[in-house]
């Protein structure tokens, strides 16, 4: 037994016995109690009553494969092979593994937590249970590597439109692959490459990282935001964020694929929050004033002496103190 299938039981907030809930799982009441016991550890708040039994206090999201499907557009459906787990290394790996074992349809992989999750560099991403959505989906492009310039950018835009939509306000893009709300930083994104399967075809795992419900971390050294923080009016559902930006993305790869980064390049500007700021590329040797992305999107950098295009996967960018 799982402790996911012990908090679907206790998901009404109503009171349940340990004797009871025993019954509907097919186990002890011991099993009970350290099922209950893990996922408390885990971060449920579940209330235990003298002489009654258990009652979930948390407010709890559980992710639903059913509930996703549905709330993705009947034509995008039959596309898909979703993949909803309780517990992974990396979103991204999964992936990878099931391109390897011949999946059919567009591999899809959401996650309530990850062990090993990965940030840009290998940075850690931080992965808690139940809080956020971890997302990575598999995609084809056809042309050769080179078809893929802006790509991160593009999702960065499919991200942003998603969550306009269900209605959250001053999305800002941060080259290349960051999600942000005015007072912190709210996902990212992580493409990686697998190599041309054949000649002119190329594999791409996008990994899509967005805090949903997250109310505290340890560990983050820069100040980040989650949709109930932002939002707090709105009752998020992991399923449908999910659902929205599973939609958003399939939408822009289909006309990245046709157009390439072209008609993405002033939506995602409109959202670039370096935007005229002073800025340097990490290690100083590049300092100015943000302006904007290129045709191939590189960031550039307006300095005394003309300006600099900064290229992806070389070096960062922060805002000068």
């Amino acid at each position: 037994m799982k402790s996911k299938a012990l908090i679907e039981l206790l998901s009404d907030g109503k009171v349940h016995s340990g004797e009871s809930l025993a019954a509907t799982l097919g186990v002890s009441r011991t099993a009970i109690w350290k099922q209950i016991r893990r996922a408390m550890n885990e971060g449920a708040e579940i209330a235990t009553i003298r002489g009654r039994g258990y009652q979930l206090v948390s407010r709890v999201d559980l992710l639903d494969r059913a509930a996703i499907l549905g709330g993705i557009a009947a034509e995008s459906r039959q596309e898909l092979s979703l993949t909803v787990l309780d517990e992974v290394d990396s979103t991204n790996a999964e992936v990878v593994r099931q391109i390897a074992a011949g999946t059919s349809g567009i591999p899809v992989v959401i996650a309530d937590c990850q062990t090993a999750g990965r940030g840009r560099r290998g940075r850690v991403w931080q992965s808690p249970r139940g809080e956020n959505l971890y997302l990575s989906m598999g995609l084809t492009f056809h042309g050769g590597f080179g078809v893929l310039d802006g790509l991160s950018l593009a999702l960065g835009v499919a991200v942003a439109n998603a969550l306009e939509r269900l209605g959250v306000p001053d999305i800002g893009l941060k080259w290349p692959n960051d999600v942000f709300l005015p007072d912190g930083k709210l996902g990212g994104i992580l493409v990686e490459l697998q190599g041309e399967l054949e000649e002119g075809v190329v594999q791409v795992i996008a990994g899509i990282g967005l805090n949903v419900h997250m109310s505290r971390v340890e560990g983050v050294d820069q100040p980040w935001s989650s949709l109930a923080r932002a939002r707090p009016d709105v009752d998020w559902s992991r399923n449908q964020v999910g659902s929205a930006i599973i939609d958003a993305v399939l939408d822009v790869v289909s006309l990245f694929s046709d157009v390439g980064f072209a008609d993405f390049r002033e939506p995602w500007q409109r959202r670039d929050i370096f935007m005229g700021r002073p800025l340097q590329a990490r290690g100083g040797e590049v300092e100015g004033v943000g302006c904007g992305i290129d045709d191939a999107g590189n960031y550039q950098i307006r300095t005394p002496s003309g300006v600099v295009p900064v290229r992806a996967g070389e070096i960062s960018l922060r805002a000068v103190s």
